[in-house]
């Protein structure tokens, strides 16, 4: 039977000394004097339970410490009675260790607790959706999901990363239209050439030529040097314009002009310079119907819109939540508090509920604050901010049901024969005794 592997950090060697002699049957500790060789020791291998050894004369650092236990591992401290009482150890014990052990060891009371530690932690590990290791099988293209919209999605990425058409990428606000352009650039053949971002909504309309197509020097007042444009930049490589919809009409002139031509000319020069791009755009509004309105060139419309990807709204996904607010901890686990371990399951059935107008980028928001501001071991829907859902009720048991007629029953028969006991107990087929009794039990006032 193979032994279970734990870590031991132990700045004197004295509870490494002990646990050696007493031999553990089934446990094998790795042991360790510094808070960086225990560090080292976590990242080389992935121990589940730890024990650290607090010793009033050789006291560890505590920030350092509680940076040190913020991970899966189950950690139990091993110290004296007096530490425990210790203002500074004791509360810093009770608020992160999984358990505590008290000086002199004691076999079978370790035993035990490493025994519930070990346990605690392997389930923590399996349970699908509840460690925050779980979920990295269900990642793509660095995007988290297993819902069926997400699996489409990731399918017709698969088929769009093999080819080099302009794709045109619709979904609200949040929903991480920008992740999925720089998957397409990272999984295809432009991956080492460069991809260049533009918010065509978060520029002046008077400086997007000069974004987009570069200048000269002297092409206009303040151009006192020659610029390269965002589609030069991205020669080789992938031109993301983000929020497309916002492209002023005229502009959209330049923009068709390139997608036909594959040249630009910058401003204030006649030179024709040719150029090898992939344009990718997002946007949150309605082409279709912005080229209905005469806000968007429908020419433009189908020279973008070639491939069509649509990234699904949160709320169309909400079984995908769990997975998510489990990676984005995962990924600020540096930020957390060190007590921090993970959701209460109030907050994951809030997060099922809520709508997410913001989507994922307001669930990332919500659980890094969470992480943050919270001063409990489990995040709750309070942290998130969100409402707590009104969770369903435990019904009543049967004898509470079978309690409840009986005093409707006698109440009704008392009020009918006018407190007249012997008439009811004959009424309802009981001796006079087992009324009484029944009426004292139920607390029904003569």
């Amino acid at each position: 039977m193979a032994k279970r592997k734990g870590l031991l950090l132990d700045q004197t060697g004295e509870v490494a000394a002990d646990l050696t002699s007493m031999s553990l049957i089934g446990w094998e500790f790795q042991v360790v004097s510094s808070i960086d060789e225990a560090r080292k020791a976590l990242t080389a291998g992935s121990p589940l339970v730890g024990l650290v050894a607090f010793s009033s004369a050789h006291p560890w650092p505590a920030r350092e410490m509680e940076a040190l236990i913020s991970n899966d591992v189950e950690w139990i401290a091993i110290l004296g009675k007096d530490l425990l009482r210790n203002q500074e150890h004791g509360p810093m014990v009770l608020r992160n260790f999984h358990d505590f052990h008290t000086l002199p060891l004691d076999r079978e009371r370790l035993t035990v607790t490493l025994g519930h530690a070990y346990g605690k932690a392997f389930m923590l590990q399996s349970i699908e959706g509840c460690s925050p290791r779980s979920g990295e099988g269900d990642s793509r293209f660095g995007m988290v999901g297993r819902h069926a919209r997400m699996l489409q999605l990731f399918n017709q990425i698969d088929k769009i990363v093999g080819v080099d058409a302009p794709v045109l990428i619709g979904g609200e606000s949040g929903t991480g239209k920008e992740l999925v352009a720089n998957a397409i650039h990272r999984y295809s053949a432009r991956t080492d050439a460069p991809f260049v971002t533009m918010n065509c909504g978060a520029i002046a309309p008077n400086l997007i030529q000069s974004e987009l197509f570069g200048h000269e020097r002297g092409a206009f007042t303040g151009a006192h040097q020659r610029k390269i444009g965002n589609i030069e930049t991205a020669d080789r490589g992938v031109l993301f314009l983000d929020e497309i919809g916002d492209l002023p009409l005229d502009l959209q002139v330049n923009l068709l002009r390139f997608l036909q031509e594959k040249t630009i000319v910058r401003v204030g020069s006649t030179e024709r310079i040719r150029v090898d791009v992939r344009v990718i755009a997002a946007t949150h509004v309605d082409l279709e119907r912005a080229v209905e309105q005469g806000r968007f060139r429908e020419d433009l419309f189908y020279r973008l819109n070639v491939l069509h990807l649509k990234v699904p709204p949160l709320r169309e996904r909400t079984s995908d939540i769990p997975l998510l607010a489990n990676s984005i901890f995962t990924q600020n686990r540096h930020q957390k508090s060190s007590q921090v371990k993970g959701f209460s399951s109030e907050a994951v059935h809030a997060m099922w509920e809520y709508p997410w107008p913001g989507n994922v980028r307001e669930l990332i928001n919500r659980v890094q604050c969470a992480m943050i501001m919270t001063e409990s071991r489990l995040i709750t829907a309070a942290d998130l901010g969100i409402a707590a859902p009104e969770m369903p009720g435990i019904g009543p048991t049967l004898d509470e049901v079978r309690a409840t007629v009986e005093k409707e029953v006698i109440i009704s028969s008392l009020q009918k024969y006018r407190n007249n006991v012997s008439e009811v107990a004959r009424q309802l087929g009981i001796s006079r005794v087992t009324l009484y009794r029944m009426i004292d039990r139920l607390k029904i006032v003569l």
